[in-house]
């Protein structure tokens, strides 16, 4: 493929964007797809993956290139994705900003990185100890692995159609599907295609959601009948397969302090064709005394470090700190203490993130445990990018017992 120098000025400026201007990967990526209509599908892919590539290989391009991870210049940036370039085999473009590159230079010192896994695997220091010192030798594979391009899931919706008739209507739109073992209602896409353009999708026959992030919904045994709780609802993703998993019957609030994410939630379940929400913002404290005592099941997906989802957003571990690490620790505290007191006796809850340290996750358990006799584990379960190729979530099932 020859590449055009606009695709290489848009990379340079989505990365530069996400770095010097701190905007989220994501979001600077789609806002460069936007910006020129004359893109095609392979210009785009151009753009995202090697946006995505260099986000995800910062420190390993700095050390090749012999430059600081803190030097967020365009220059340095145009030679981290010359080197990029020549990592995955491409011919440079005969460019001033690539004078220099070589690929026996690049082999060399990306040789030289392997050797050390905070280049290697290209982490900041700190993140690199933290995974060592809570996940041991089990660091080394799930660091490997978060590294690698993550897969697109979806979830059937199952109020408008199954997962067969839904296989055959994508197959139609050229996107080809695979049935996920263990998931029910999950799909991964052979190759990774555009499908929210689908009528399928505004159509609101599946919603793009991991098939890990699919499991903590079935894991908290939602029946038609229930009052069930979403407390940490976001843009409702899960808030959306509760209601599926309850036939669109009983009653599911969701809840969370953002209330234009609950604006989009509504939006979703519109398009899903789903009624038994009831969005309410958490304005103060008095929300959450309210509904003391009134679920048949409650749903905790906490604010947390991020780090299983790592392959989605590599650029997380660039913006993470010890600091913001500390706090959510607290705040993660702090809500199932408090929020746990939704739940009628008899009733359970199910305690998640989407982090791979044992100090976001058993330890917050056990902690809660201890203080609260009333309440007793029933299960544990997380998923692991390098142990089923989803991403990394913990799930605890918690029952209140008096």
């Amino acid at each position: 493929m020859k590449i055009h120098k606009p695709l290489l000025y848009a990379t340079v400026d989505v990365v530069s964007d996400i770095f010097a201007e701190n905007q989220m990967a994501d979001r600077a990526i789609q806002k460069a797809l936007k910006s020129d209509a004359r893109y095609g599908s392979r210009d785009r892919a151009f753009i995202a993956s090697n946006s995505y590539n260099i986000v995800r290989w910062w420190r390993l391009l700095h050390f090749i290139n012999g430059t600081d991870m803190y030097d967020f210049d365009k220059a340095v940036i145009w030679r981290l994705l010359g080197i990029q370039l020549t990592m995955n085999g491409e011919e440079l473009p005969e460019l001033k900003q690539f004078n220099g590159i070589t690929r026996e230079i690049v082999v060399a010192k990306f040789n030289e990185g392997q050797t050390i896994r905070k280049i290697r695997e290209s982490i900041p220091d700190w993140v690199d100890e933290i995974g060592q010192k809570e996940l041991g030798e089990d660091w080394d594979k799930q660091i490997n692995a978060l590294n690698e391009e993550a897969s697109v899931g979806i979830r059937v919706n199952t109020l408008k159609t199954n997962i067969e008739e839904l296989q055959i209507i994508l197959k139609k739109d050229g996107i080809e599907t695979t049935r996920i073992k263990g998931v029910e209602t999950g799909l991964f896409l052979k190759e990774r295609k555009n499908v929210f353009g689908t009528k399928a999708f505004s159509s609101g026959y599946f919603e793009v959601q991991d098939p890990g992030s699919q499991l903590i919904g079935s894991y908290l045994e939602v029946s038609p009948d229930m009052r069930v709780i979403d407390a940490c609802a976001g843009a409702g993703g899960k808030s959306l397969h509760l209601a599926t998993l309850m036939n669109n019957k009983g009653t599911l609030i969701s809840l969370d302090t953002e209330e234009w994410k609950l604006k989009e939630l509504k939006k979703r379940a519109k398009r899903n064709g789903i009624h038994n929400i009831d969005t309410r913002p958490i304005v103060n404290n008095k929300v959450i005394k309210r509904l003391r005592d009134s679920a048949d099941r409650l749903l905790l997906d906490v604010p947390c470090s991020g780090t299983g989802v790592l392959r989605r957003n590599p650029d997380a571990k660039w913006k993470l700190d010890q600091a913001f690490l500390d706090r959510i620790r607290i705040t993660q505290k702090e809500i199932l203490e408090n929020y746990s007191k939704m739940i009628k006796i008899g009733g359970k809850l199910v305690y998640a993130t989407c982090s791979i340290l044992p100090s976001e996750n058993q330890e917050q358990v056990s902690t809660f445990l201890s203080k609260n006799e009333n309440y007793k584990l029933l299960s544990e379960h997380n998923t692991s990018p390098y142990k089923d190729g989803f991403d990394g979530f913990y799930m605890a099932l918690i029952e209140r017992v008096g």
